[in-house]
């Protein structure tokens, strides 16, 4: 039986020999925040599923993931910093957003045995901005850091017809190689900046660690927005940040990251064959919000 309830559930989680396990692979893996999602899920729509962290140095991946998919009832993995990068090698097929970011978030092993990623941090993002009433078509944005987060962010952009897209990041040989890339994969102007001035965007994207660490600069000069425009910052700790908080003092209007996780969640639930839960979440997703923004 399924249960109704809305809230989300604290009781303990029956574990059988039935049990569909999946993993979440980060190093560090205290601050994901995936688990108590995802497992909150199954237990509120009954399905015997649990999700698992698992504490993978970069060195050990390849090993550990050819192994532990092994195990027949393991049936795909989460991917958390900073192995959404090393892991697109170790994949038999790849979305358009993974292959043109280089990274994703979730591996599944097909019935046939091959092993299948995609990416998610873009098409969160896009989707957040959708509930924000933040239009991305025929507009102008300003992405600084082209990490993962970053790189996701701006294929799902260009991907969403975005009119121009601006990366910045501290290593330029990097971004202009991005750049290139994601221009020719979408057909979109995208560019690389030599300074990350948000003037003339009609919307800025944080995908930097800066406000993690007290003392940290902003990412950008604040003051040089323009009056209309919107700015995310996709960190979820520290709230709010150093960031948000300047973008307030001046009357910018600004979010943080915690969306861009919401909407992320159907994409996991649909790629591993939850289409039922992934439907509900997505018609009301106010459960799963609460969760990702409680301390």
């Amino acid at each position: 039986m399924k249960r109704n309830d809305s809230s989300p559930s604290t009781s303990a989680m029956p574990i059988t020999g039935t049990t569909r396990v999946f993993l979440i692979l980060g190093d560090p893996i205290a601050q994901v925040r995936a688990p108590e999602a995802f497992n909150h899920l199954f237990r509120r729509h009954g399905v015997d599923a649990v999700l698992v962290p698992a504490h993978v140095a970069p060195k050990d991946l390849e090993g550990f993931v050819r192994y532990v998919l092994a195990a027949r009832n393991i049936e795909g993995l989460w991917l958390a910093i900073p192995h959404k990068t090393a892991m697109v090698a170790l994949l038999d097929r790849c979305d358009r957003l993974g292959r043109s970011a280089g990274a994703v978030n979730a591996a599944r092993r097909n019935p046939d045995g091959s092993l299948e990623g995609a990416l998610f941090d873009g098409v969160g993002f896009v989707k957040a901005l959708d509930h924000f009433g933040v239009p991305v078509s025929s507009r102008r944005a300003l992405v600084v850091g082209v990490g993962g987060g970053g790189v996701a962010i701006a294929a799902s952009l260009a991907e969403r017809g975005a009119a121009r897209v601006a990366l910045y990041d501290s290593t330029p040989r990097r971004t202009d190689a991005v750049a290139h890339k994601l221009s020719r994969e979408f057909d979109v102007d995208v560019v690389s900046l030599n300074r990350p001035d948000p003037a003339g965007f009609d919307f800025v994207v944080n995908a930097t660690p800066l406000g993690l660490k007290s003392g940290d600069p902003l990412p950008f000069d604040v003051d040089r927005l323009d009056a209309g425009a919107v700015v995310v910052d996709i960190l979820m700790k520290n709230q709010p940040t150093p960031l948000l908080q300047a973008c307030q003092a001046r009357g910018i209007v600004a979010h943080p990251g915690f969306e861009m996780m919401v909407q992320q969640v159907p994409e996991y639930l649909s790629f591993f064959g939850f289409d039922d839960i992934a439907q509900a979440v997505q018609a009301d997703p106010r459960d799963v919000r609460t969760l990702f923004v409680s301390p």
